[in-house]
């Protein structure tokens, strides 16, 4: 690896919108925030959850009468 041309890899605390907060690394240098983790994903939770923003799905219905 060529010296200091890397950015500088740093711990940062990730924070979900269901308030899960987990510390990971990362070359942001800033925290960050998700609105799905590992914790909340319907995938790995096993329940179903409709994410519904600004009406896309009332939207989609009015538009092709389904």
């Amino acid at each position: 690896m060529k010296p200091e041309i890397h950015p500088e890899y740093k711990q940062i605390t990730v924070t979900c919108g269901c308030g899960n907060k987990f510390e990971t690394s990362s070359t942001l240098n800033e925290d960050l925030h998700v609105e799905v983790c590992s914790s909340c994903h319907p995938f790995y939770t096993g329940k179903q959850r409709v994410v519904d923003t600004a009406g896309r799905v009332d939207k989609f219905r009015k538009r092709f009468g389904k």
